[in-house]
């Protein structure tokens, strides 16, 4: 099953990570089908960009996203939008 979930990258106690499309069973910064986003939690407040066609393509193609990812997509209305269909 593909996942639409966090990526980390970025130094060492400065954490950025990327939304990506992944195997469930690939580990978290492992081989990746697709990216179709960008957090930064370190912003004030944190940023999240993203290219909601990629995530409504994957959302509609039977991807999952994760509890974090399924949050930052409730709270920029990509769920809503996709569930008004």
């Amino acid at each position: 099953m593909l996942r639409i979930r966090l990526r980390r990258i970025g130094a060492k106690k400065k954490p950025s990570y990327r939304i990506v499309v992944a195997d469930s069973r690939s580990p978290r910064d492992g081989m990746v089908v697709d990216q179709v986003g960008h957090y930064d939690p370190l912003t004030n407040p944190p940023t999240v960009t993203l290219d909601e066609e990629k995530v409504a393509k994957w959302l509609r193609s039977g991807a999952q996203p994760s509890a974090p990812v399924e949050g930052m997509l409730k709270r920029s209305g990509v769920l809503e939008r996709l569930k008004a269909e």
